[in-house]
């Protein structure tokens, strides 16, 4: 606001001392202080108010001004409380130094002048803001983006001094105010995205606000616009886990219906931007679908190897041989209506038509964290089919050798990142299951790769939890082995073997069952077991002679040791 309008307010009660000439100067903040030296608190454009307790004689006028004018003040306005008439001295300072002194009647309190000030000021500054972003968005929606959500996110930092990130439904950090602060750390994006997660779940409007210590972010929720084809009819509990979300570091429970509706043109700015990106998928997404349908068609190696070669450039710009590849495969599966989520007898739906779900979901979770900018989606290859999301992962030819197998895809390590939010967007009714294959160098592979990934998920689909994951490696184990069983032979399987000793445990805590834990972990030794349980070897064979004795098995057989360890990953 202008210095000028100031002084045209009635109610303030001001009287301009000196400084006619500089009434055009803009006012961008207001501060009231009474240190000799403000300096360090200022930041250039305020209106300074002070009430002369710094002053002990007329040489401390000089000196106070030129600090003032040094820190880029607008005016200074001195009250008339405390001295009655402004000191000649301050008035000649002021002159010398071209800096406008107002005076402050004593009836008029400092506070009314602030919040004047304040309000004026933050009403320009977000009519400004609403003009740049109303600007932005008609330059992104008619060409090429400008900065992508970066710039809007600088704005909101210089317009409205807001902090403000865009988060992916994982917690991935999609963008943030550049040269403002350290970047959000990766244990609190999980948090917030997993909190706006729950909370749209239940179906209440955003923003939705988060406490974390002494500070409380809003999360406004950013919805994307066709992405699969029909987002206005897609149940809320899917939009959810593929829509981005805006933190902003303020409380937005008391912000006025102006300064929303601000907040809502950033996130539907924003959106514009999260459209374009996903139409740059298109591409990836394209050549991913046609070598999946290659592949279950049967079609020729050669066939598939062509489809592959044109891949490569595209998922691995630069790279001169072929890559190795590997699939992950995922599903999004929901409970049936009238369901109880977790109830033993309830059935899930068959996670028909959920692959459109799970494709933009398992393109986040394969986003590779280290990267930013553009280049984050330019190696992520997802297809779908009715029920699953099918990625194709191109790795440098050295990732799938023995010394570089760290740069492939793992799938104990896929999820640790994101099980948080992922889990809280679930939470209810959904389940999330990932399976990994290994790396394969040719086309030959590629379909065993693609069934070895898809029993992989079905390994994960029989372990409990809301977000699971299993690798090529467990397919090689019992483990493959287990899901497959029905249900009600593996419970009464476990029962048969483990009911009497967790019935004996329950009346006399005699720990029998981590003993057999251990024991078989030891691989029947008698001391090492006794070593780790911290018993004495009798003890532990006491222990052991229990547990044969109530279960008419002998632990000195490798079929009775298998029993009990199936039994044990069963139960």
């Amino acid at each position: 606001m202008r210095l000028r309008a100031l002084l045209d307010t009635d109610a303030l009660g001001l009287r301009l001392l000196g400084g006619e000439d500089e009434l055009d100067r803009t006012v961008r903040g207001v501060m009231t202080t009474d240190l000799r030296d403000p300096s360090r608190y200022l930041s250039g454009g305020e209106l300074v108010l002070t009430g002369l307790a710094w002053r002990h004689d007329a040489a401390d006028s000089e000196p106070f001004v030129r600090i003032l004018v040094g820190a880029g003040v607008t005016a200074l306005a001195a009250g008339e409380a405390e001295l009655g008439d402004i000191p000649e001295d301050l008035v000649v300072a002021c002159a010398r130094h071209r800096l406008p002194l107002l005076a402050v009647n004593e009836s008029v309190a400092f506070a009314t002048i602030t919040e004047h000030v304040v309000r004026q000021v933050s009403g320009e500054r977000a009519g400004d803001l609403a003009a740049v972003v109303d600007r932005h968005r008609r330059m992104m929606t008619s060409g090429p983006a400008g900065g992508g959500p970066d710039v809007v996110l600088d704005l909101l930092g210089s317009d409205l001094d807001l902090r403000a990130w865009v988060l992916s439904p994982v917690g991935r950090l999609v963008a943030g105010p550049r040269g403002a602060g350290p970047a959000l750390p990766a244990e609190l994006c999980a948090r917030l995205a997993g909190e706006h997660l729950a909370a749209a779940r239940t179906g209440r409007r955003g923003p939705h606000r988060v406490g974390v210590g002494t500070t409380t972010y809003s999360l406004f929720p950013i919805g994307g616009a066709g992405r699969t084809g029909n987002a206005a009819a897609r149940d809320a509990r899917e939009r959810v886990l593929s829509d981005w979300l805006l933190a902003v570091e303020a409380d937005a429970g008391d912000w006025p219906a102006e300064r929303l509706d601000l907040l809502h043109g950033v996130t539907q700015l924003i959106a514009v931007e999260r459209d374009r990106r996903d139409a740059a998928r298109s591409v990836r997404r394209r050549l991913a679908q046609e070598v999946l349908e290659l592949v279950q068609a049967g079609a020729a190696p050669a066939e598939i190897a062509a489809r592959l070669r044109v891949a490569a450039p595209v998922l691995l710009p630069g790279l001169g041989a072929a890559p190795h590849w590997q699939v992950v495969v995922a599903r999004v599966e929901w409970e049936e209506q009238g369901s109880a989520a977790g109830d033993a007898g309830g059935r899930r739906a068959e996670g028909i038509g959920t692959g459109p779900v799970a494709q933009p979901l398992l393109e986040e979770i394969l986003v590779d964290p280290r990267a930013t900018g553009p280049e984050q989606s330019d190696r992520i290859a997802v297809a779908h089919t009715g029920d699953e999301a099918i990625a194709l992962v191109p790795l440098p030819a050295v990732a799938a050798e023995p010394g570089g197998s760290a740069s492939g895809i793992h799938a104990d390590t896929l999820l640790a990142a994101v099980r948080e939010p992922l889990s809280a967007g679930l939470d209810g009714d959904g389940r999330l299951t990932l399976g990994v294959s290994a790396a394969v160098h040719s086309a030959e592979g590629l379909r065993g790769a693609l069934e070895e990934a898809r029993h992989a998920r079905r390994v994960a689909a029989a372990r409990p939890g809301r977000v699971c994951a299993a690798g090529h490696q467990e397919l090689a184990s019992h483990v493959l082995l287990l899901p497959f069983v029905p249900d009600d032979v593996r419970r009464a399987f476990t029962a048969r073997l483990l009911d009497p000793l967790r019935d004996y445990d329950r009346r006399h805590r005699a720990e029998l069952i981590p003993t057999l834990e251990a024991f078989l972990e030891c691989d029947g030794s008698w001391t090492r077991c006794a070593a780790r349980l911290h018993l004495h070897v009798n003890t532990l064979r006491y222990r052991v002679g229990r547990i044969e004795q109530l279960t008419g098995r002998d632990l000195s057989r490798l079929e009775d040791k298998l029993d009990f360890f199936l039994a044990l990953r069963m139960s």
